[in-house]
């Protein structure tokens, strides 16, 4: 029995002082049987679909028409997919979200932020410096643009994390307020409620996906900008 509306988000569920919440997130590995790497079936066909949609879509926005970087795209295509099973898996019952917490969610944005910024200005400093002044900013503004710059480019980590994580909850949250008030409702009412219900998943199953593909395009973006 939950105490709060947030205790489906409470994280200290253990079994001998250990987190057994926490290894919902590696649970998309079930999803990756041997078999797919050795008979090519209709899932695996299908996801190498996927897969390769997205890698010509982020190669085109890494500007890398070299044959060699090819493979600078699989991080951004490793993060959707790990993403995209964790926001999934937790619509099913009893499974815990763990990309509703901005522990798992600023712990993607954060490292890969700083290591595109290191990156940026340790090899491209001159080309990093000229993202901080836009073209065509009068002189008198570009101390104000410099520092409007700096500030939106620390917070993007941020804005990763909690965009992912905040959608994330308040479509759970409603699905959880709206089941809570099914006990004081008459039998006819419960069936509009199963009907809600049921377009809400369907919307949070698109919310899952979008989440995913959106926080991966923007990485890649970001990624983009230190080359």
């Amino acid at each position: 029995m939950m105490n709060n509306l947030f205790s489906i988000f409470d994280p200290s569920t253990n079994l001998m002082n250990l987190p057994f919440n926490w290894i919902s997130a590696i649970l998309g590995i079930i999803f990756i049987p041997i078999s797919f790497w050795i008979i090519p079936n209709r899932h695996f066909i299908f996801w190498f679909f996927i897969m390769n949609k997205l890698h010509k879509e982020f190669k085109n926005l890494l500007n890398n028409n070299n044959n060699n970087s090819n493979g600078s795209t699989f991080i951004f295509i490793s993060m959707f997919s790990f993403i995209l099973f964790n926001n999934f898996l937790g619509l099913f019952p009893y499974i815990f979200t763990s990309t509703s917490h901005l522990t798992l969610s600023l712990s993607i944005s954060l490292p890969m932020w700083l290591s595109f910024m290191l990156f940026g200005w340790i090899n491209n400093s001159q080309h990093m410096f000229s993202h901080m002044i836009p073209q065509g900013t009068p002189n008198v503004l570009m101390p104000f643009m410099v520092l409007i710059e700096t500030i939106s480019n620390i917070i993007r980590p941020g804005t990763l994390a909690v965009r992912l994580t905040a959608n994330m909850i308040a479509g759970h949250l409603l699905m959880t307020l709206l089941s809570s008030t099914g006990n004081n409702l008459s039998f006819y009412l419960i069936f509009i409620l199963i009907f809600i219900q049921i377009l809400l998943l369907i919307l949070e199953s698109a919310v899952a996906i979008i989440q995913s593909y959106v926080i991966s395009i923007l990485s890649t973006l970001y990624s983009s900008e230190t080359n």
